[in-house]
C-alpha cells in the first residue's frame, strides 16, 4: 500500500515507518523541513498547503501530527493544540476531495483523555463516551469527529485512544527514569492515580495491525493489560532502574503552580479497558509493567 503519515519523524512516527516500510508499503511522510527526502513531502496547515504529489495512488492515511500536551496550556498554546490536530486534519480531507482520492483505510491518533482527566476505579471503555467535560475530552472529541469526516473518503476509519507511551528515548518516561536514576522517584501528588500505559513496541505494531487489518472500524483503547496506581509505577520504576523509592510524595499544590491546568494530566488518571482490541486480534508483547520497563532500562 501506499500510506502517508503525519507526525512521521516523531516519538510513534518514526518507528512505525520503519516497520511499515519493512512490510513492504511504500510510506510519505509529510514534514515542514526545507530538507527534504525523497519520500517527504512540504506540508503547512497554517498557510493550508500541501505538496499535491504526496496524494497521488495514495491508499491509506496514519494521522499522528499532534503537539505535546506536555507544556503549560497558555490561550496562544491551546490554539497550537488544536490547530495541529483538528485543522491538520481538516486540510487533509480538503486535498483528499480536491484529487478525488478513494483510501482503504483512515488511522487517527486520539487520546484515553477522550473520556475526562479524572481519577477512578471504574474501569472505561470505548463506547463509555464523555465521563467529565474538560479541556481535554474536548479536544479529543473534536480530535476524533475531525478524522470521522473522512467517512466520505475512506472504506474504513480507525481511531486509537492512546495512554501513556512508554519509550526508552523520548515520551513520559524520560524525565521519570532521570528522576529516578538520581534516587528522586516518589509519588506525584496523591500517588492514588491511574496510569494506563502501552510500551512503543506494542503502540507501532497496533498502528501496523490498524492498518492492515480490513475489519478494524472504529475508536480502541490502546493500553496494556495492566494499569496501576501512580505510586506503584514510581517504585517499580526505581527498583527496574536499581535506585531508591522515596515514598513522600511531591505535593500537588506544586505541580499545580509549575503547570497550571496542565497538572491534571500528572495528577489525575483513570483505568482502561483495552478488551476490545484483543476481541479483533491484536496480540501484545508487552503487557506487565515490569517486563516493560526492564526492556527500556
Amino acid at each position: 500500500m501506499v500510506i502517508l503519515i503525519t507526525g512521521g519523524t516523531g516519538l510513534i512516527g518514526r518507528p512505525l515507518t520503519q516497520k511499515l516500510c519493512r512490510q513492504g508499503h511504500e510510506v510519505r511522510i509529510l514534514t515542514r523541513s526545507e530538507k527534504r527526502k525523497e519520500n517527504e513531502f512540504y506540508w503547512n496547515v497554517a498557510d493550508r498547503t500541501i505538496d499535491d504529489a504526496a496524494f497521488k495512488n495514495l491508499d491509506c492515511i496514519i494521522h499522528l501530527a499532534g503537539a505535546s500536551v506536555s507544556k503549560r496550556w497558555t490561550e496562544k498554546y491551546r490554539r497550537e493544540l488544536y490547530s495541529s490536530r483538528i485543522d491538520s486534519a481538516n486540510l487533509l480531507h480538503e486535498y483528499c476531495l480536491k484529487h478525488k482520492v478513494e483510501l482503504k483505510s483512515f488511522v487517527s491518533a486520539a487520546g484515553i483523555n477522550y473520556y475526562g482527566t479524572f481519577t477512578s476505579a471504574r474501569i472505561l471503555k470505548e463506547d463509555d463516551g464523555i465521563i467529565k467535560h474538560d479541556f481535554l475530552a474536548d479536544l479529543c472529541q473534536k480530535w476524533e469527529s475531525a478524522a470521522l469526516q473522512f467517512e466520505d473518503v475512506a472504506e474504513r476509519i480507525t481511531i486509537l485512544r492512546t495512554g501513556l507511551v512508554l519509550a526508552k528515548n523520548g515520551g513520559a518516561l524520560e524525565p521519570l527514569a532521570k528522576l529516578a536514576d538520581y534516587h528522586l522517584a516518589s509519588p506525584i501528588g496523591i500517588g492514588k492515580q491511574w496510569m494506563s500505559w502501552i510500551h512503543i513496541a506494542d503502540m507501532v505494531n497496533m498502528y501496523a495491525f490498524a492498518v492492515e487489518n480490513t475489519s478494524l472500524h472504529g475508536a480502541f483503547n490502546a493500553v496494556a493489560d495492566e494499569p496501576v496506581r501512580n505510586r506503584l509505577f514510581m517504585k517499580k520504576l526505581a527498583h527496574s532502574r536499581r535506585k531508591f523509592f522515596l515514598p513522600i510524595a511531591v505535593p500537588s499544590f506544586l505541580f499545580k503552580i509549575i503547570f497550571g491546568e496542565m497538572s491534571d494530566i500528572l495528577l489525575k488518571g483513570s483505568r482502561i479497558d483495552n478488551a476490545k482490541i484483543i476481541e479483533n486480534g491484536f496480540e501484545f508483547k508487552y503487557n506487565t509493567l515490569e517486563d516493560t520497563l526492564e526492556n527500556l532500562n
